[in-house]
């Protein structure tokens, strides 16, 4: 295994757990969530050699999956399907502990805000910092922080109607 390969290795361990949730969050689908995950990281391999440190390497490949995760969706809707994001809790109830009920409502939440409101609740999910969340979306801290806020608050309100049916 050379440096590149190992480094790679490196990479996706630390930074796969968190490329999925997102990619999760923009489909909603497990399937959809690992082709795009695979594809994100073939575009890191691919572009490893051009990543000049000027970001940390978490911010980079997040900005690699969003775009990647935008493209799909765009491409989803050109195909004219009605619903983008399948139903969630459609498992069986009986594989779900409560906890993972509410999980599954969360995203299902998730997958009714606007896209770019997905993106940045899902990586307020994944504890990344607020810092980090501002530079992948391309707005200030301070906006961000009020954003994140309305975010929440709508969730709160998708997921009231939800509890209600």
């Amino acid at each position: 295994m050379d440096d590149k390969e190992l480094a790679f290795k490196k990479i996706f361990e630390a930074n796969s757990k968190k490329i999925f949730h997102l990619c999760y969050g923009y489909t909603g689908d497990d399937d959809a969530a690992n082709d795009l995950l695979q594809e994100t990281f073939l575009k890191v391999w691919q572009n490893l050699d051009k990543f000049r440190n000027q970001a940390l390497i978490s911010t980079w490949i997040y900005r690699i999956a969003v775009n990647t995760c935008l493209t799909y969706l765009r491409t989803e809707k050109r195909q004219g399907k009605e619903e983008l994001t399948p139903q969630l809790a459609e498992t069986r109830p009986e594989q779900f502990s409560e906890k993972n009920e509410q999980v599954a409502l969360l995203y299902k939440c998730i997958s009714k805000l606007e896209e770019s409101e997905r993106i940045i609740i899902t990586l307020v999910l994944d504890e990344v910092p607020y810092p980090e969340i501002a530079e992948v979306s391309g707005i200030s801290e301070g906006n961000l922080r009020v954003k994140i806020h309305r975010i929440k608050q709508r969730l709160t309100e998708l997921y009231n109607q939800y509890e209600r049916l």
